[in-house]
């Protein structure tokens, strides 16, 4: 032990010798280490950011949106004009037809939204109302605060109750507990029987998957929006004097606004099984083309696979700046190794004066190759701390968020003493191999 702690020092000193050569040597070292970590990082950070937009999503889940379309005119009269097909809209009478045509539906959440306002204590803010069946809440994986869930009797009969977000809570009723009181929701009064537990949205663009700020909004039963709020479906009087004013020559212009006729604005559908995610949303796509009478004014998305296949980009991107950093490794092993066999060169009369002095080779070899090492651990340990720095700073100010995992520092430390191991070994042995005669007399 005595002698290797002597081979050591000597190293060491060797080191200490030649600070700036011996720091440009770990270049190569430090900035494939830091290049590592930071890519590692911001691999370790978009998985995880695909996980938690799977949690908001939930697991398995088929999303149907309708679509409303823009009307179109013919301007060339002696054109007659195509005569637009009908269809009744994505309605309730399709969520029963899928719930008895689909047998491997664990849940089915129909949805309505409305934007409005709320009223409070002379507290008004803008909010969107939306009616939903329990099931919503269970397909999204919400939490409930306090309070209850619908119940059967509420869903039957429209109650006029709701479930609020945290904010919502928050902001109304700061001072008291919400669960029975009174709020007003647009042109109604609906009583608070729950609250939501508050959940954090990290990415901004999770409406393109259909999410919502589940902390800003009101839940009701979907039946109290059909029957106190808004209906698409039902033939009301002012439906009727829009409907006669279209054939008013004046009121063509009016035509070219979009007309919602679905009564859903939303139908999440959740399988058993992520295998069959696919063919279900196959079979729904020929269901309802077929109920809609071959009319296409919906769209169907499987926000999990979209999720899955922007992950499987994210992981390719990842994988190839990894290869790219992985790269400054191997240059730093070989300029390592290039600086380390100039420095036995420089220093073939110590090595002769060692060997005459009784030195084995392996004292050689330990020396060289402890030399070596040392400045590969020194570069790993810097590029390190240089690319936890890059994963602050990339989350700080390129908005990405990096996760710096123990086993990606580990990995890239090991791989930086590896690399000393592996590009130090040719020079130490060469070292080792010299004449002790020849080098005494070497100039």
């Amino acid at each position: 032990m005595e002698r290797y702690l002597f081979n050591l020092k000597i190293a060491l000193e060797a080191i200490l010798a030649n600070k700036v050569r011996s720091v440009l040597t770990a270049l190569g070292i430090i900035f494939g280490v830091g290049a590592v970590i930071a890519m590692l990082a911001v691999g370790n950070g978009a998985q995880q950011e695909i996980l938690n937009q799977m949690k908001l999503i939930g697991v398995n889940n088929i999303v149907i949106t309708p679509i409303v379309e823009q009307k179109e005119e013919n301007l060339d009269d002696d054109k007659p004009a195509e005569k637009k097909k009908f269809s009744p809209g994505l309605k309730m009478s399709d969520v029963e037809n899928i719930r008895e045509v689909l047998p491997n539906i664990s849940l089915l959440s129909p949805e309505i939204e409305l934007e409005t306002n709320i009223v409070k204590n002379g507290i008004r803010r803008s909010a969107k109302l939306i009616g939903v069946e329990p099931a919503y809440f269970e397909v999204y994986d919400f939490d409930l605060e306090r309070g209850k869930m619908f119940s059967n009797h509420n869903l039957k009969h429209g109650d006029a109750v709701c479930i609020i977000g945290k904010s919502i809570a928050t902001r109304f009723f700061s001072q008291q507990d919400p669960i029975g009181k009174l709020i007003k929701c647009g042109g109604q009064w609906v009583t608070v029987i729950g609250v939501l537990g508050e959940r954090h949205f990290a990415d901004v663009n999770l409406e393109g998957l259909g999410i919502r700020n589940a902390n800003l909004d009101v839940y009701i039963p979907i039946s109290t929006m059909l029957i106190r709020y808004k209906d698409r479906t039902r033939v009301t009087k002012a439906a009727i004097e829009k409907a006669s004013m279209e054939g008013d020559d004046d009121e063509k212009e009016s035509k070219a606004v979009p007309s919602n006729y679905h009564q859903l604005d939303k139908l999440v559908i959740q399988v058993s099984e992520t295998s069959q995610l696919s063919s279900s949303a196959e079979i729904l796509q020929r269901m309802l083309s077929r109920r809609h009478y071959d009319v296409i004014d919906f769209e169907i998305m499987i926000p999990e696979l979209l999720l899955k296949q922007q992950q499987r980009t994210k992981d390719i991107f990842n994988i190839v700046l990894g290869a790219i950093a992985g790269i400054s490794l191997v240059v730093g092993g070989i300029g390592i190794m290039n600086i380390m066999l100039a420095s036995v060169m420089e220093r073939i009369k110590e090595i002769g004066l060692r060997i005459s002095l009784g030195a084995q080779k392996k004292d050689i070899i330990i020396q060289f190759l402890a030399e070596a090492v040392l400045i590969s651990l020194s570069g790993g340990l810097i590029g390190v701390i240089l690319g936890v720095s890059m994963s602050l700073v990339i989350s700080q100010f390129a908005d990405i968020p990096t996760i710096v995992s123990p086993s990606s520092v580990l990995l890239s430390f090991g791989v930086a003493a590896s690399v000393g191991v592996l590009f130090g070994i040719m020079p130490a042995r060469k070292a080792a191999e010299q004449n002790p005669i020849e080098s005494l007399r070497y100039e």
